[in-house]
Parts: structure tokens; C-alpha cells; sequence
């Protein structure tokens, strides 16, 4: 049986590490995570929530391709002040209210992944409609 996800992988050209690590730590706010020695000599690079409930790695492909329809989505608390926050950091945000219930938004990291970022949206207590 399933219980949960351990992390999802998206791809990245060799030596983009340092754009990675500028994006996913300085812009979203991961941790970087060490990979284990032999599967570090393939390059790439993992990261994680603190407290580590999340994790992405970036794993080296060639010939790459970034995933620009297929993508991780992230839940987020205080979605709008972490948009507004990403995006003065240099960050893409695409707003997208397609999803019934939810605030949601898209970014890219520097390679071209889309991420997508969601929070459910509140209900109120005296008519029951999303917030």
C-alpha cells in the first residue's frame, strides 16, 4: 500500500546546480539536502522543507528538457504574502483561478520546471462560501 510521496524528481542541464541552489534556497526557501556520495558524482541537487515534510531533486538529464506542463505542486500558507515575496525576489508568478477553491499560482526555477503553488481557500463560518 501507498502512505506517501518520499520527493519528486525534475530534471536540469549539467551545471546549472548554482542557479538551482540560488532559486530553490534563496527564492523559495529550501533547505539543500547532501545526496549520498556515489549518487552525488552525477551532479544535481536535492532540497527540502525545513523540517523536511517536502522534497525536490534536481537530477542531471542530457539531452534536457525542462517539464513545463508536468510539475510538483506545492501547498503554501499565506500564498499571497509567498507570492509577493518570491516575486521581489526576481521570481516568475502566474496567477491562475481555474482551480475551484483554491488560490493558485505557477513559477518556473531557472531551467524552465514549472512549480505550482496552491492554498486551499477559507470557508466562512456564517454562509459556507470559499474565501
Amino acid at each position: 500500500m501507498i502512505v506517501s510521496i518520499d520527493h519528486v524528481q525534475l530534471a536540469a542541464p549539467p551545471g546549472s546546480e548554482d542557479a538551482l541552489r540560488g532559486y530553490y534556497t534563496g527564492i523559495l526557501g529550501l533547505e539543500e539536502i547532501p545526496k549520498p556520495p556515489v549518487l552525488a558524482r552525477r551532479g544535481g541537487c536535492w532540497f527540502q522543507t525545513p523540517g523536511g515534510g517536502v522534497q525536490l531533486h534536481l537530477g542531471v538529464e542530457t539531452p534536457f528538457v525542462p517539464a513545463r506542463k508536468a510539475h510538483p505542486a506545492l501547498r503554501i500558507q499565506g500564498i499571497h504574502a509567498y507570492a509577493e515575496r518570491i516575486a521581489a525576489l526576481g521570481a516568475p508568478v502566474s496567477w491562475d483561478d481555474d482551480l475551484p477553491g483554491h488560490h493558485r499560482f505557477y513559477s518556473s526555477d531557472p531551467v524552465g520546471n514549472r512549480i505550482e503553488f496552491l492554498e486551499p481557500m477559507a470557508v466562512g463560518p456564517a454562509d459556507g462560501r470559499r474565501r
